[in-house]
């Protein structure tokens, strides 16, 4: 009877510490997802266009593929990438993370350049679109899972830097909690997103009560600028995530002076406040690195555009599976 007694000791023993792990393992992905807001946004922007054109009921279908693909792109390719440079490279983890700082600045610095009607504008005739429906949807469907394995890199990567120092296991039940957590929340508000106009339609068209009619033709109404609002965060996220990366990275790799000079101006500006002083130092911080960004990005444009999209297109047609 004391033996079972010790056995079930030791079994309550474990479960505890299984637990503990669990809440270890979900509060360090809520921490490092929270870090790739940027990338996460943006995906979440970006991702509704590939289902512009398709029937009704082909969204859905199209969305789940590419979300499937995403989570192919962070668990079976970024995953053990990230856990290898962790183990056996970790002085690369920050010029990585510097690079893919260095996209997202360059991504928000060229929405922002469009808008303002200024450098490059991507020439979308280059590819032939396919008459054939069925083509079409794998053509798009290939496209944006490629485009999210470049974000899903810098969110894996982001996260990775997040991570406290701990063990291999931990490291890797975290970098896969923050995976399907942002592959679930992205696509799974994408969904709600392109589907809420067909609600508002049937809403508008079917619904039994006026308040039911107006409020569908309200949400037809609403969501093109819930869509601009969400573009809108999103650049304004990828620049902010995106300065703050490289500034980090410079002061990880000794040249601590820039984020010193950002973090001094922001305590001189708040040093008169009675309230509210750590909200607005964060706020002005943030601001600045949004600044840093979008001047890096803009500085980065012509090299994007002019050396490194040239060389991609002609790596495409050399070979179409790239």
């Amino acid at each position: 009877m004391s033996g079972l007694l010790a056995l079930l000791d030791d079994v309550a023993a474990i479960a505890k510490v299984a637990a503990a792990s669990i809440d270890d393992v979900a509060a360090q992905a809520t921490k490092a997802g929270a870090k790739a807001a940027g990338a996460v946004i943006d995906d979440a922007a970006v991702t509704p266009k590939y289902v512009t054109g398709f029937d009704a009921d082909r969204e859905l279908p199209i969305i789940w593929r590419i979300a499937r693909g995403s989570l192919i792109n962070k668990l079976v390719f970024l995953l053990p990438a990230g856990l290898a440079l962790s183990a056996f490279a970790p002085a690369a983890i920050t010029p990585l993370l510097m690079l893919g700082g260095c996209y997202l600045c360059f991504e928000g610095a060229e929405k922002v350049a469009h808008v303002l009607g200024v450098g490059h504008h991507e020439d979308e005739t280059t590819e032939a679109v396919p008459d054939d429906p069925a083509h079409l949807e794998e053509q798009k469907i290939s496209g944006a899972i490629k485009t999210d394995f470049i974000l899903s890199a810098e969110i894996m990567t982001i996260a990775l830097a997040a991570i406290p120092e701990s063990t291999f296991w931990m490291e890797a039940a975290t970098l896969a909690a923050v995976a399907v957590l942002i592959t679930v929340s992205v696509y799974g508000a994408v969904g709600l997103i392109v589907k809420a106009d067909d609600l508002g339609l049937l809403m508008a068209a079917k619904g039994r009560l006026d308040v039911t009619r107006r409020l569908g033709r309200g949400l037809v109404a609403v969501m093109p600028k819930v869509l601009t609002t969400l573009l809108v965060i999103g650049t304004a996220a990828m620049l902010w995530v995106g300065g703050n990366i490289i500034l980090h990275g410079l002061a990880n790799l000794g040249f601590t002076w820039p984020y010193n000079q950002i973090h001094h101006a922001a305590d001189v500006v708040v040093h008169g406040l009675d309230r509210g002083r750590a909200a607005a130092k964060w706020i002005l911080v943030a601001a600045m690195d949004g600044v840093l960004g979008l001047a890096l990005g803009m500085v980065l444009i012509p090299i994007g555009t002019r050396v490194i999209t040239p060389i991609w297109q002609r790596l495409k047609r050399l070979n179409p599976v790239v």
